[in-house]
């Protein structure tokens, strides 16, 4: 059963791999066997990452990627295969937010927020399966979702909207390319405290608020992560495919507690 989770001499890319939940996932594919390449909008910003992978004796490539640019995506791809010749894992992971009520949103908010996201995520998957994962008639795709892809949240509506849309994306690619060995899921991350999320946990009001809803009673610590992407990347997820998985301590069952307060 171990060597269904060993991503040894297998190759992965993670979008936005420079810091928060992208850099979890690199070193958690790293540590799990795999050579993973690490994308950001600059190589400088992918220093701390890709020391982390090496640490491991794994071998990082990092690579610039902006998600926005539809230019930038076929280079990225054609490194990775220069270098490896193969490409057996793909983390869409590259988000970004604006928090701003509705009626204030620019179209250049929705284009930023919906552009990197989930403009960003389909390009490089077809860029990738096109590639690598097609002719290798293998292939496990993870995009990164949120629990937003269920339930709106004010102040964010460029990115319930982006997220909602990648929980579709994914089950039209997982049905498209399910025959062609590539499976295509989501994985969804409750709260974490992540550069994007700092400015929440900066008020100890809401991390109370947010906590006491959390069945598990606390936020995401950066290992919780691990186990998941390790899954949906290997071949123990073979059968699995276009699925919501979330990993948020039980926030998204809605759970509320039925029982008087103590006095």
């Amino acid at each position: 059963m171990a060597g269904q989770f060993d991503l040894t001499g297998k190759v992965a890319v993670v979008t936005g791999g420079s810091r928060g939940l992208g850099q979890y996932f690199s070193r958690a594919l790293a540590q799990a066997g795999a050579d993973v390449a690490i994308t950001s909008r600059t190589l400088e910003a992918l220093e701390r990452t890709r020391t982390d992978i090496e640490a491991m004796g794994r071998t990082a490539l990092p690579c610039v990627l902006d998600t926005r640019k539809v230019e930038t995506i076929q280079p990225m791809v054609d490194r990775v295969m220069a270098r490896f010749g193969r490409i057996d894992i793909l983390v869409n992971n590259a988000g970004c937010n604006v928090r701003k009520p509705a009626v204030e949103m620019t179209p250049e908010d929705w284009d930023t927020v919906v552009g990197t996201i989930l403009r960003g995520a389909f390009f490089v998957s077809t860029a990738v399966a096109r590639a690598a994962m097609i002719p290798q008639q293998h292939g496990r795709i993870v995009n990164i979702g949120s629990g937003t892809a269920l339930f709106g949240m004010p102040g964010i509506s460029p990115y319930c909207a982006a997220r909602g849309g990648m929980t579709q994306m994914t089950k039209a690619l997982a049905a498209e390319w399910a025959p062609l060995g590539i499976t295509v899921n989501v994985l969804a991350p409750g709260w974490f405290n992540t550069p994007q999320t700092a400015i929440l946990y900066d008020n100890p009001d809401w991390v109370a608020s947010t906590t006491a809803r959390i069945p598990a009673g606390r936020t995401g610590l950066p290992h919780d992560m691990d186990g998941a992407v390790v899954f949906l990347g290997s071949d123990a997820s073979a059968y699995v495919t276009g699925q919501l998985l979330f990993v948020d301590g039980g926030f998204s069952i809605g759970a509320m507690s039925a029982l008087p307060k103590k006095q």
